[in-house]
């Protein structure tokens, strides 16, 4: 698409609602979704992440493999460290009794057998870690260029009414949320359910009465975990939700620091952070006491445990039943058994916020699509550039329509001027042209060919853009300029800029056209930014123009040139000029009076001046002189 400047939306725009950070969704400090938080459609949205980590069927299945062997020979190591526990206890006891004593050859091939099994745990682990890794990251890299795609494909209406922050957080958080979550979810419920089974069977092998005591007492461990996150679960969402509240006050405070100190508001700024600060204190110390009760908790009862292995497990070693060693092993059992219960405890919750990120991912994919492609699309090739409205019809709202049967032939090379109060519609003129938006009757049309019969991007490529909001990116000038026409050489850059009145001032700067431009492109001021796009409009030559007050932030003389080089611009070229300044636009084959969306005079500057109408109204009202 060729249009030379994109709209941005102005910061005023990107209102937070009650649940959004600065970055839209409420997610906290970087959009991360609130521990918690669930998935409206639970098995909808795990049905269709499925088919995304369905194509890696055969590499779930090895890490599943790999994650079974690791926690295996993980599992097994305290058994045979119990076995050397029992082998020292025996020396002893043979010492005592005048034997051969502690059989250290036997401990040796112990020690180095345990050293052997834990390395190969830890080689299991680390690939099963490596390709979870890797699903999960191409899963994410998928979902990212599906997103990047459909962005492209959606309708201007869905931007008009969805914030930047909604958007970014999306593409950017839920997605990365996603991919962490599902690594880290997935990797630990394979280990922690296997862990479990493993850690059970050990222990029936070791002795199933002491098994039975441990499970006995797992239940409470499990009543009193599920009453913490209950309990803080609601302090967490308040804590990320006040948190959103606070990113989005200090985000607005800081964009607009220069106007709170105009109008002497600092009290008041810092009296409303103070008192959301207030809640996000409470909610988040509520939140992290609950949240850090769970450990305490959980290791005196699994200390209780202990304390009944220790004493059962002697018991039944005075009986002959069990070895010393293995009381050691069943301890080292339980204290490992408490920790995969808490780790499926954080899965379901982290699985739940998966859920939630990728069904946010979903809902934006499924968001309905603009068509495209026509069926016979017309080609772009040879137009000329005339344009026709016939009785057009057109409400962003069915139920309120603001453009009523308008109808117009523009001739090629025309230029046609857009006036009117803010407000009148004269920006919606310019979206349903390049068909952001499809009228609800009549017709636009092309030299003869109606816009709904080309293809969208095809349809585009005959437009040229000036926006009174200049959008510029990172980069370097020459890279900013030549965004108008990417295989433009540097003398056409140069040219162009020339042409724009811009290449003296570019001249001036450190590095001229390598200069780089920040993020913003605070580095220039905003008269530069619009010579800029000028220049960028300029290399790009396309058929028909737009000009949204393309000369609004620079100075009168500047202003001069510049009408001279868009007059020469122009030549040849149908022009529409969207203006406040009138005297800019006298000039003009045709001028369109828009007034409440409707067009209420139309001719050029002399006929309408001679009407005494609206126009006339407007043009005066800029040259009185008040007394």
């Amino acid at each position: 698409m060729n249009n030379n400047d994109n709209p941005k939306v102005s910061d005023a725009s990107i209102k937070r609602g009650p649940k959004r950070g600065p970055m839209g969704g409420g997610h906290g400090p970087m959009g991360g979704m609130v521990p918690g938080e669930k998935a409206k459609d639970f098995k909808g949205t795990m049905k269709k992440l499925n088919r995304y980590l369905g194509k890696y069927k055969i590499q779930m299945v090895i890490a599943f493999i790999f994650a079974i062997f690791s926690t295996t020979f993980n599992i097994y190591g305290p058994k045979k460290l119990g076995n050397a526990t029992t082998e020292i206890a025996n020396g002893f006891i043979s010492k005592m009794q005048g034997g051969s004593g502690i059989n250290f050859d036997k401990i040796l091939d112990i020690l180095i057998f345990l050293v052997i099994i834990y390395c190969i745990s830890a080689v299991f682990g680390f690939v099963q870690g490596m390709i979870m890794t890797q699903v999960s990251q191409k899963t994410c890299y998928n979902l990212r260029k599906e997103l990047s795609e459909k962005m492209n494909r959606l309708p201007m209406k869905y931007y008009d009414s969805t914030t930047n922050g909604e958007i970014l957080s999306r593409v950017t958080n839920d997605i990365d949320t996603l991919g962490q979550s599902l690594n880290q979810s997935i990797s630990q419920l394979i280990t922690s359910v296997t862990t479990i089974v493993g850690i059970i069977i050990m222990m029936l092998s070791i002795s199933p009465v002491m098994t039975l005591v441990t499970l006995l007492i797992l239940p409470i461990s499990m009543v009193l975990i599920m009453f913490i996150v209950k309990k803080s679960q609601k302090y967490f969402k308040e804590q990320q939700e006040y948190l959103g509240h606070i990113n989005g006050q200090v985000e607005e405070v800081y964009g607009g620091h220069s106007v709170v100190k105009v109008f002497n508001h600092e009290q008041q700024v810092i009296n409303e952070f103070d008192k959301v600060n207030d809640v996000l204190y409470g909610s988040a110390w509520k939140s992290q006491f609950l949240s850090g009760l769970m450990m305490p908790i959980m290791n005196f009862i699994g200390n209780l445990g202990y304390v009944a292995v220790a004493i059962l497990g002697g018991f039944l070693v005075i009986k002959g039943k069990i070895q010393v060693g293995d009381i050691q092993s069943f301890i080292s059992y339980v204290k490992s058994f408490t920790q995969p219960i808490g780790q499926i405890a954080q899965v379901s919750n982290m699985l739940q916020s998966t859920l939630a990120a990728a069904e946010r991912v979903f809902e934006f994919l499924e968001e309905e699509e603009e068509v495209q492609f026509a069926e016979n699309p017309v080609s772009v090739e040879d137009l000329v550039g005339e344009v026709r409205f016939e009785n057009v019809n057109f409400g962003y709202n069915e139920d309120n329509i603001i453009i009523h049967d308008f109808s117009v032939d523009i001739k090629q090379g025309q230029k046609v001027a857009i006036v009117g109060p803010t407000g009148a519609g004269k920006t919606t003129m310019v979206k349903l042209l390049m068909r952001f938006y499809d009228v609800n009757n009549g017709s636009i049309k092309i030299d003869g060919n109606d816009l709904r019969d080309f293809n969208r991007g095809e349809l585009r490529k005959l437009f040229g853009m000036v926006l009174q909001d200049t959008w510029l990116f990172k980069g370097s000038i020459m890279e900013n300029i030549r965004y108008g026409k990417l295989d433009a050489t540097d003398e056409e850059v140069i040219a162009a800029a020339k042409a724009a009145h811009a290449h003296h001032f570019i001249q001036t700067l450190p590095d001229g056209y390598n200069m780089e431009l920040n993020e913003e492109a605070t580095n220039v001021s905003q008269g530069q930014k619009q010579l800029l796009t000028i220049a960028r409009a300029i290399l790009a030559d396309n058929k028909i123009l737009i000009l949204d007050e393309a000369t609004s932030s620079v100075d009168t003389r500047t202003e001069v040139q510049i009408q001279k080089a868009m007059d020469h611009l122009m030549k040849g070229r149908t022009s529409f000029v969207i203006a406040h300044r009138l005297s800019t636009i006298r000039d003009a084959d045709l001028i369109l009076v828009m007034k409440d969306g409707d067009i209420v005079e139309q001719g050029n500057h002399q006929e309408l001046m001679a009407k005494g109408g609206f126009y006339a109204q407007l043009y005066n009202s800029q040259f009185e002189k008040t007394a």
